[in-house]
């Protein structure tokens, strides 16, 4: 756009024309700006309210809807999917954006982020983290309350619904602390944080590790109907613990963090769990051990639900030797035998969801010696190509799966599918994420939108990458950037919607 002061902020109209004569074009108050197969006309004006995404494969888990076809946009909402050729066509002031060759899917869903706001906002802010799950493709995210101060209050849980507003990048939604201060003492006011829009209730960052207590949070969100999504590490186990215990860990002389810390967690909760019949969640799964439990509660009909990360299915181990800090992560990077079992899990239906945890640090932090440094890596912006990496190019699952795994199955996680959220359908909120499946391109951390930089995946050659993003009917990712957009007053009930 045109660096000359003015606000160029809005989309008016996209037009089609021949990539070949790629560059720059101006005339007059408009600007075309060339991202690989279409030019978008910037102009000062309104935004525009309808979009026709034309020709795209439309893939609708939710209904069993695959096919290619047109999809109308108008007013914020989904007008019409239609897969008769011509049928719809662009209102008047309305932008037509060609889809050919790409697939035109619910916008992506991440339950499991951190944002670090309020606190640590040298980190990760709410807009930046928002702009990043955008860059991403990902519609909506759920932050983890370990903030400073904690998110255990209604009033907490409503800054951040304002602050996510105000960002007009992706929906945040918000879950609050089981506990006070997370520190597994006494019971948060999980019904005041739920009255406000809460989704769901966990202390992650930290395993509720009285059991006496675990049980008074499943029978508190058992009332709630929210779900209970749990970091599962006892911590006796995991004492002085950076990486995975194993080999590694001992050649390198650091703390090992062994897979039955996670496991013992899975299988009390499981056991806690089957008086409240509370619709339990375990984040972060990275052992075969706690793949298996997880496989025989969902069997036995228990309300048990797992997810997976991307890191967790595509990294060892070994990613840690020479003290790399970027692959310190908590739950830490197992072995090749547990990434099997993951995957597997995925296949079979015992992991329902894949989230990205993403954890932002500033380089500083990330910069001190392997056990003081930080846990954690940020992934909002590269996660679809590694889980494409991850499952589809290696012929585990299917597109459609994928897709599965990051809208439908984490909307209903959240109960946020009863507001239209993970799906495709007339009517319903307009949160499309259009992705092209053959671009190329290389990770590089330093064009993210995340305030952080510490991704173990830098320079890593991936295919497959959101293109254009729509929230709320909003064009908030426009041929893969992120335009420049008014700081409006915010209204918490844009997450409502």
């Amino acid at each position: 756009m045109p660096n000359d002061g003015k606000a160029w902020l809005l989309i008016s109209r996209v037009e089609t024309f021949d990539t070949k004569t790629a560059g720059s074009e101006q005339s007059g108050s408009a600007v075309f700006i060339w991202s690989r197969t279409i030019w978008i006309r910037y102009y000062r004006s309104t935004l525009s309210s309808s979009f026709l995404l034309r020709g795209g494969r439309v893939i609708d888990p939710a209904s069993g809807f695959d096919a290619t076809a047109d999809l109308l946009i108008s007013g914020g909402t989904i007008a019409e999917i239609s897969t008769k050729p011509g049928k719809l066509s662009v209102p008047s002031g309305g932008a037509l954006i060609e889809c050919e060759g790409c697939f035109v899917v619910p916008g992506l869903i991440d339950p499991h982020v951190h944002l670090r706001e309020p606190g640590a906002e040298h980190k990760e802010t709410i807009a930046t983290g928002a702009a990043a799950a955008v860059a991403g493709g990902f519609t909506s995210v759920c932050c983890m309350p370990n903030t400073t101060p904690t998110i255990d209050l209604p009033s907490t849980v409503e800054f951040v619904q304002m602050r996510a507003a105000a960002s007009r990048k992706a929906r945040v939604f918000v879950a609050g602390a089981a506990t006070v201060g997370r520190a597994g003492e006494q019971l948060a006011p999980m019904g005041a944080m739920s009255a406000v829009g809460a989704v769901a209730f966990t202390d992650d960052g930290d395993c509720i590790a009285s059991a006496g207590m675990m049980g008074k949070v499943l029978a508190v969100c058992a009332s709630l109907d929210k779900v209970f999504m749990q970091h599962c590490q006892d911590p006796t186990l995991t004492v002085g613990g950076v990486m995975n215990s194993g080999v590694v860990s001992a050649r390198l002389g650091l703390g090992g963090w062994p897979a039955i810390a996670e496991e013992v967690i899975i299988e009390r909760d499981i056991r806690l769990n089957r008086g409240h019949q509370c619709r339990y969640h375990v984040q972060h799964l990275t052992t075969a051990g706690g793949v298996e439990i997880v496989r025989r509660a969902r069997a036995d009909r228990q309300p048990v639900s797992a997810e997976a990360s991307p890191h967790h299915l595509l990294l060892t181990e070994d990613a840690c030797n020479n003290y790399n800090t970027q692959a310190k992560v908590n739950p830490p990077l197992r072995t090749d035998d547990d990434i099997r079992a993951l995957i597997e899990g995925i296949i079979d239906g015992t992991i329902t969801v894949l989230a990205t945890d993403h954890a932002p640090h500033a380089s500083s932090e990330k910069a001190r010696d392997f056990t003081a440094a930080p846990f954690g890596m940020i992934g909002l912006e590269c996660a679809l190509a590694l889980y494409i990496k991850a499952l589809v190019e290696s012929g585990a699952i299917d597109w459609t799966r994928l897709i599965a795994l990051m809208t439908i199955e984490p909307a209903r996680l959240l109960g946020i599918d009863a507001l239209g959220h993970g799906r495709l359908a007339q009517g319903l909120p307009a949160d499309v994420t259009v992705i092209d499946p053959n671009v190329s391109w290389k990770i590089d951390s330093e064009s993210f939108h995340s305030k952080s930089r510490n991704c173990p995946f830098e320079g890593w050659q991936v295919r497959g990458r959101a293109v254009n993003v729509f929230v709320a009917g909003r064009h908030a990712l426009v041929g893969g950037t992120l335009p420049a957009t008014a700081i409006l007053t915010a209204h918490a009930s844009f997450n409502a919607l």
